[in-house]
């Protein structure tokens, strides 16, 4: 049981970190306007910070503090979700280059979110 946990881990931390790096190549080929600037920034910000707080709750020095890394990375991948569909609705991207993303996006929540209910009943 703990190789498979660990595996599971392991899978969502690298599976986030290709989500980062997904969202920085489609952020590098938005148009250069002040609103897409925003938009971007805010999306790079809260789409990096998944995996970030994932790591940083490995090294937590309680369970509660543990629980509470997966709760924020679970925040900023719902945030994330709300950048990518502001991108594909405002039509600065094209639902191609979005729908692939939003749905890595929704998987990445689900499984926070399996985590973070997991966490809260133990």
């Amino acid at each position: 049981m703990q190789n498979f946990q660990s595996k599971f881990k392991s899978d969502l931390l690298l599976r986030c970190y290709q989500f980062s790096l997904s969202i920085i190549s489609l952020t590098d080929k938005l148009p250069n306007k002040r609103s897409v600037w925003v938009i971007s920034d805010q999306l790079i910000r809260s789409a990096t910070s998944i995996g970030a707080n994932i790591t940083e709750g490995k090294a937590a020095s309680s369970r509660l503090e543990f629980k509470k890394y997966y709760e924020i990375a679970l925040k900023s991948a719902n945030e994330s979700k709300y950048w990518l569909n502001l991108l594909r609705d405002t039509k600065i991207t094209s639902p191609e280059e979005t729908e692939g993303l939003i749905c890595e996006n929704d998987e990445l929540c689900k499984m926070l979110a399996a985590g973070v209910m997991k966490l809260k009943k133990n």
